[in-house]
């Protein structure tokens, strides 16, 4: 799993581990005559530039949002609450165009039932934590350390299916995770050499990691509640957090901070406010998208990928000069993160063509 997707509807998708149909996604197959090798090759390659540049769009969009000098807001739960009701209102407007025919046809009708929002409030609750831990660090830290800040996704992925579910890791797999951790540590030790290291950033980056892997194990639990359907899930988990903020926005000032704000009323901030929130919303579709027309080893080598280009493009950016060892904590940590899906990719394809191994348990995944 990526970790610079790990927005919304994003986690959700890959929580699935390839689920049912999206009906916002092509259908695969088709006629079954298969498209020309040069017609699919470039459908693939503008899948994942889309998604590339969806997700660097976002990052820094957020980045500005949450820490510009220029802008000087520091509301972080309501940029996060903002992008929570668009989504929610998306989902909505979809379901509500189901009506005109292809590509909405197969969107399933949305209505808030009480019940299901309470079933669905434990992940909610996990979900907030998640979006908000993620948002405080990318304030915190910079861009070109985002990636870093919290790359131990993989690591809690490995624990908590151990304590949670009783799965154990391959000595290749851990060995991977002691590189990412690695990694980590240097990072950490050269951003403070360097003067720029947050302990709060850090903390919530590591916050972040932990809330990505519970929001995996909490939405394979709380979707059949659903009935199987991420738009549902989405718009559910989407329309708590909107009402869990509200509490807590409240208790740390935001509100007074929000009526100080001088450009409140400026089209422009809100252009942007509403162009990030849309990147949000849209990540989750354009992963499906890589997913459906890759695989989901090439979607994770695709985003390892993407975070070294997004670290050069915020160095570049941000007009940054780093460290030979600050550089060699981010190649560990993609590394070892390309190592991990790599291995586990091979497990997973000898699970699937062993006959021995029954039906049920080729099924059986971790977080």
């Amino acid at each position: 799993m990526s970790r610079a997707q790990l927005t919304r509807t994003g986690i959700l998708r890959m929580a699935l581990g390839g689920g049912g149909a999206d009906p916002l996604l092509p259908a695969e197959g088709g006629g079954g005559r298969r498209a020309p090798f040069l017609l699919r090759a470039l459908r693939i390659a503008v899948v994942v530039c889309l998604y590339w540049f969806t997700s660097i769009a976002m990052v820094f969009l957020n980045k500005y949002l949450l820490d510009s000098p220029s802008l000087r807001l520091d509301a972080p739960l309501f940029v996060t609450f903002f992008q929570c009701a668009l989504t929610a209102a998306l989902c909505l407007g979809l379901s509500l165009g189901a009506a005109c025919g292809p590509p909405c046809a197969g969107l399933p009708a949305l209505r808030l039932d009480p019940k299901v929002s309470r079933s669905v409030l434990p992940l909610s609750a996990v979900f907030i934590g998640m979006v908000t831990s993620n948002n405080l660090c990318l304030k915190h830290v910079g861009v070109a350390f985002y990636n870093v800040g919290r790359s131990l996704t993989t690591v809690f992925n490995v624990l908590l299916s151990y304590l949670l579910l009783k799965q154990t890791t391959s000595l290749y797999a851990l060995l991977a995770c002691g590189v990412i951790i690695g990694g980590f540590w240097l990072g950490v030790d050269q951003e403070g050499a360097e003067g720029t290291l947050s302990w709060t950033g850090i903390f919530f980056g590591i916050l972040a990691s932990l809330c990505v892997s519970l929001n995996a194990i909490y939405t394979k639990k709380v979707l059949p509640v659903v009935d199987g359907s991420i738009w549902r899930l989405t718009f559910y988990n989407n329309i708590n957090a909107c009402v869990l903020f509200f509490p807590l926005m409240v208790l740390l000032g935001e509100f007074r901070t929000l009526y100080h704000f001088d450009k409140l009323g400026s089209p422009s901030f809100w252009g942007v406010m509403t162009l990030g929130g849309v990147f949000g919303f849209a990540i989750g579709y354009v992963t499906g998208l890589q997913i459906k027309f890759t695989s989901p080893l090439t979607h994770n080598v695709s985003g390892t990928a993407k975070a070294c280009a997004q670290t050069v493009l915020a160095v570049i950016y941000f007009e940054e000069t780093k460290s030979f060892l600050w550089w060699t904590s981010n190649l560990m940590v993609l590394g070892g993160s390309f190592a991990y899906t790599w291995v586990k990719g091979l497990e997973m394809r000898k699970v699937q063509e062993d006959p021995n191994v029954k039906s049920g348990e080729r099924n059986e995944t971790g977080v």
